[in-house]
């Protein structure tokens, strides 16, 4: 990854240029963020060099207000005819804009006044050969596995950086500088059932976190491997495992559901549920914004408030939501630090991942997810879904072309236990989930 082409400082007189630039033109508040990234994106397929990308970009990103009118504007130009021109057309547009009554920035009480190092910059001077004899050492090694493996999807090397200010006219002004690495791979297998595809990857702040190369590969060959042979299962009410990489989004949905736009606007199933049971007892969660390497941590959030530490869910019960100031002012409630979205949310483990089948007996594990089958109104279910049958414990056959169902009220209510294998290449650590009881739609 390339240096950046400007420093902190760089960065920080921008944005004060942009405030004095504001304040100059009428605006009676402002918010600025200025950023800069680089990155790079090599892959390969069949042992050749398919793809390399490279990509550098920087932006400023200007909101004004005039009183209770707000508008926003971009650009990447840092020239200083180009930032005076970026906070007029914003203030263009903000008195064209409604009054909102909510709109505003955050409490000055609020914001950050501390700022610990979490961690996140690493550099890592992997060169393009260098990203290329990677790649093809993750394909190499997922071929490899079996061979019945006969084609690629390839593998790819991707490594980024990121540095940026965040500053408004209420006097703060904060700094990040982030990077973030991932290499995976994808192959396909045949025999005379069919076809079948997988993959495996690994992320991480810090190259010396990714697992290696030939480790990745080697994991996206066995998966593709125990796939072949699937068939579809007869149609039933089964415990379901959701393997770690899949439960994943079961959080996501979660997330989505107490966040200030869905709650205040009342398009969610978890509308008024701050202090109820919301998940079953044995399902706690914790988000921690000073996560070292996390890939959600920060001290402060989108409009400087600063980040807190907190359980969100104890055992069971919605200890908290996902509010910026907007939101939170909405619904009369005060912001939780959360204005760009959650931070590291940590899912108790409450079981070895290796006693999760055991547990289950007999049912559906699911280790891939299909269509976006989910009403977040109701909380209604429906996506289609492939893994193993499983019998006593063990894993007897794959199966495809299948239909899993359920509310995801009753879901969450019926979790049985959540293992401890968490994956670490996300920002949300959570590990595989296992469910009482779904519909299951196949034959």
């Amino acid at each position: 990854m390339s240096e950046f082409s400007f420093s902190e400082q760089n960065l920080r007189d921008l944005a004060a240029q942009v405030l004095q630039e504001a304040q100059k033109q009428g605006a009676s508040a402002c918010d600025v963020e200025v950023s800069e990234g680089a990155g790079q994106n090599v892959s390969t397929r069949l042992d050749e060099v398919e793809t390399i990308e490279y990509n550098r970009d920087k932006g400023v990103n200007v909101t004004v207000y005039l009183g209770q009118q707000k508008a926003h504007a971009s650009s990447s130009d840092f020239s200083a005819a180009a930032l005076a021109e970026t906070v007029n057309k914003a203030l263009s547009i903000a008195k064209y804009t409604a009054a909102d009554e909510f709109a505003g920035q955050a409490d000055p009480a609020r914001l950050c006044t501390h700022f610990p190092d979490l961690d996140l910059y690493h550099p890592w001077p992997l060169s393009v050969e260098g990203a290329i004899e990677l790649a093809r050492e993750c394909e190499a090694a997922a071929r490899g596995v079996d061979p019945r493996i006969n084609n690629s999807d390839g593998a790819t090397v991707s490594t980024s950086g990121s540095r940026w200010v965040y500053a408004n006219s209420l006097g703060f002004m904060g700094t990040g500088t982030s990077t973030r690495y991932s290499i995976s791979a994808a192959v396909i297998a045949e025999d005379e059932s069919g076809m079948q595809r997988d993959y495996w990857y690994s992320s991480a702040r810090a190259e010396t976190d990714l697992d290696s190369a030939k480790k990745i590969g080697q994991r996206a060959g066995e998966r593709t491997i125990r796939r072949l042979g699937a068939r579809r299962l007869k149609t039933g009410d089964y415990p379901v495992l959701f393997e770690a990489p899949v439960a994943s989004s079961l959080i996501g949905h979660w997330i989505a559901a107490v966040s200030g736009a869905s709650l205040y606007r009342k398009s969610s199933f978890l509308v008024d549920s701050l202090g109820k049971s919301v998940f079953s007892p044995c399902v706690t969660i914790t988000e921690d914004p000073f996560l070292k390497r996390g890939f959600a941590s920060g001290a402060f959030d989108a409009e400087g408030v600063a980040t807190v530490a907190r359980t969100v869910v104890d055992a069971g019960l919605q200890q908290g939501y996902f509010l910026g100031s907007y939101s939170a002012r909405k619904l009369g409630m005060d912001t939780t630090g959360n204005a760009g979205g959650p931070h590291n949310l940590l899912v108790a483990p409450t079981i070895d991942a290796a006693s999760l089948l055991g547990l289950m007996g007999t049912g559906l594990l699911v280790t891939e997810l299909l269509g976006h089958g989910t009403n977040m109104v109701t909380g209604d279910y429906s996506r289609g879904a492939a893994g193993f049958w499983v019998e006593n414990g063990v894993i007897q056959y794959p199966v495809e072309e299948i239909t899993i169902a359920g509310n995801l009220r009753e879901m969450y209510q019926q979790i049985i236990a959540v293992g401890d294998d968490g994956l670490r290449s996300s920002s949300r650590h959570v590990g595989s989930i296992l469910i009482e009881k779904m519909t299951v739609a196949g034959e």
